[in-house]
């Protein structure tokens, strides 16, 4: 019941302002978010390949209104290549952008968004990586997936996301299934109306079952967004009935949450990304990782109160 009253406060100013000023904030979020620059990120990601891990990297922010902000979001991640190139990992280490921090909100946002991402995604494939589109609320998916197919006819390497939470999404997986694509799965992390949506987690985790489904029996690249036990159980055996090979699928778990069964599904075989953010303008992002799960909200509120 908690999750919609927190994702409405991921958009007020207000809220950001009285959690951004709380003592412990930077405590907490820096579970969640390691870092606020290249140079921070840079040893986290040694550390967790050196691990065996592989990474998918955002750079954090999403809110903008203004074009010069959009052309700096697509610099920063560019700036993310030219280190990234330095480490010589390759797809190991992959990035995700959200396309309203490219502009596509803005007037003339389609055009602008694919504009300030096209290079970035050049970027990646020249040092021998790739870019995943995140999904965001449901009124943005015909840009998104727009914007993806015209990536993909130059890179078809470019990875979407979709939310199983979504009724449009069965739809859009059985297209994406048989397109080659590599998509990410999963549940939904904004505040969506019952006209576009589930609204009750078994409905949601029965939605992500059959879409699973889908996308393992398809011919793409299935990338599980999960922390659920349950549901990783069922991934590994929906793939064993497709006949899927260890490297022809992957885990993918955020920063910060369930670290223990990274390295576990890592070490039996498994290919494990961890999807981790980094930058300054993190509040969106933290809040949305407060709503997905009670026990992140329980830990902020307990490390509040601990530092009273």
């Amino acid at each position: 019941m908690l999750g919609p009253v927190i994702l409405a406060a991921s958009r007020s100013d207000r809220m950001r302002r009285l959690i951004s000023a709380a003592p412990v904030t930077k405590q907490v979020v820096d579970r969640f978010i390691p870092g606020e620059t290249v140079d921070d990120i840079v040893p986290i990601v040694e550390r967790l390949t050196a691990g065996g891990l592989e990474l998918t990297m955002d750079v954090v922010g999403e809110d903008i209104t203004r074009p010069e902000q959009a052309a700096a979001a697509r610099d920063a991640y560019l700036a993310l290549v030219d280190r990234l190139a330095e480490l010589e990992l390759g797809e190991r280490v992959e990035m995700s952008v959200k396309l309203s921090m490219f502009g596509q909100a803005l007037d003339g946002g389609h055009e602008l968004a694919l504009a300030n991402v096209r290079p970035v995604v050049e970027a990646a494939a020249a040092i021998g990586t790739t870019v995943t589109l995140d999904a965001e609320d449901h009124t943005t998916l015909d840009s998104m997936f727009a914007i993806h197919e015209e990536l993909r006819k130059d890179f078809p390497q470019t990875g979407c996301v979709i939310q199983a939470y979504l009724f449009r999404t069965e739809a859009d997986a059985r297209r994406l299934a048989a397109s080659g694509s590599r998509v990410r799965l999963v549940k939904g992390a904004y505040k969506e109306p019952a006209e576009v949506a589930y609204q009750q987690k078994h409905e949601i985790d029965k939605a992500y079952v059959r879409i699973l489904r889908t996308l393992m029996e398809g011919e793409g690249y299935p990338m599980i967004g999960s922390h659920d036990p349950r549901l990783i159980s069922i991934a590994q055996e929906l793939a064993r009935k497709a006949g899927r090979k260890l490297d022809e699928y992957e885990f993918q778990m955020l920063y910060g949450i369930r670290g223990d069964e990274h390295l576990r599904l890592a070490a039996e075989g498994h290919r494990m990304r961890v999807y981790t953010a980094y930058g300054t303008d993190w509040y969106g992002y933290f809040m949305r990782r407060l709503a997905e799960k009670p026990a992140n909200l329980r830990f902020f509120v307990r490390s509040m109160i601990s530092k009273g």
